[in-house]
């Protein structure tokens, strides 16, 4: 068995495992992008969900770096993001140069960002659409068949288990739930910022050290966050956490 079958079975073990019936979405959603990083070396993915308007949110990112982050909020307009989730088809570009007159601030945006291949597979179970998968490469020619079936392999599993933990829900429940996450992800993202002004971090590191701190303790990525919001939280506990685990 080869280093990378190895890891895709641990992810799928360890996404079914974190499929409980309490399952925090935020951090199903950051797991999914953590994996693909591991398979994919190289590549920058996100996490796109519908809302309740049925437009594209990032509940989760490889990176928390402004630029990459624009590049996801430019497609809940319009990119191939949009398209994946409103077809239901996934969207491979290998060139983004010969797409530019269909997306144009997306592939100026892209290109000087260095990715020259991106992909967008949506999580889609039947006819039901809630959101995709984003995946930028930045060598010419991009992923291969075996690279682009990892990543929807990984997709479907993570769009199976959503859906089906609201199995017994209606659509507007289905919708309600999915608004809450995308909340949580705006808590977890000013808890971010206050933790990043007070200890002079950039984001990335902030979100490492909250991420961190919140599996050490057992608890809840968003419930830690909340506690930094109200003040409540020691940050100093954290940040020493986050010390010691570098060293």
């Amino acid at each position: 068995m080869t280093a990378r079958e190895r890891v895709l079975i641990s992810a799928f073990v360890h996404l079914a495992d974190s499929l409980v019936a309490d399952y925090d979405p935020v951090e199903l959603a950051q797991e999914i992008v953590d994996v693909l990083g591991e398979l994919l070396p190289g590549t920058a993915s996100g996490v796109l969900l519908a809302d309740q308007l049925e437009r594209l949110q990032v509940l989760a990112s490889t990176s928390e770096a402004t630029r990459l982050l624009e590049l996801f909020q430019i497609q809940s307009d319009s990119g191939p993001c949009v398209s994946a989730y409103r077809t239901g088809r996934p969207v491979r570009i290998e060139g983004l140069a010969a797409e530019r007159d269909r997306w144009v601030e997306f592939t100026d945006h892209a290109s000087a960002q260095g990715w020259h291949a991106v992909y967008a597979l949506p999580m889609r179970l039947r006819e039901e659409r809630i959101g995709a998968i984003n995946l930028f490469a930045p060598g010419p020619g991009g992923l291969g068949d075996d690279d682009i079936a990892i990543a929807q392999a990984i997709t479907d599993v993570a769009t199976i288990g959503i859906v089906h933990a609201r199995a017994l829900a209606d659509t507007l429940a289905v919708s309600a739930q999915l608004q809450g996450a995308l909340n949580s992800r705006l808590a977890i993202e000013q808890a971010k910022g206050m933790l990043a002004e007070q200890a002079h971090l950039d984001m990335d590191t902030a979100f490492t050290a909250l991420r961190a701190y919140a599996r050490a303790t057992n608890t809840r990525l968003i419930d830690l966050a909340r506690t930094v919001i109200d003040r409540t939280a020691d940050t100093t506990a954290i940040l020493a956490h986050h010390r010691t685990t570098r060293e």
